[in-house]
């Protein structure tokens, strides 16, 4: 029961971050039922997060700011949710990697 739940919350957040909550089946007018549920409880969740984190970005990691003693004091933390596509452009950082020579 409790691996269902988890789950479905992990499901809703992937959905999100790979951008399926927008997807309609090929050949259809309207999402399914599954995908608008999917997207209501991300909603609920990130509501929750937001109530702790204000601003909260699901695309951004909630680091240790104060050191690690914060890993036992904050009410909510997670890592970094990435897409299954993400590929990172280093050359937009604060510190630009070179670019290799193509």
């Amino acid at each position: 029961m409790i691996l269902q739940g988890l789950d479905l919350i992990l499901g809703s957040m992937c959905s999100r971050l790979n951008e399926k909550l927008t997807a309609k089946p090929p050949g259809k007018k309207v999402r399914g039922k599954r995908t608008r549920a999917k997207e209501k409880l991300y909603k609920v969740i990130n509501k929750e997060i937001r109530s702790i984190y204000p601003g909260f970005n699901v695309g951004v990691g909630t680091a240790c700011h104060y050191g690690p003693s914060d890993r036992w004091t904050h009410p909510y933390r997670h890592w970094l949710f990435m897409p299954t596509n993400y590929e990172m452009d280093r050359a937009l950082g604060k510190k630009a990697a070179p670019r290799k020579p193509t």
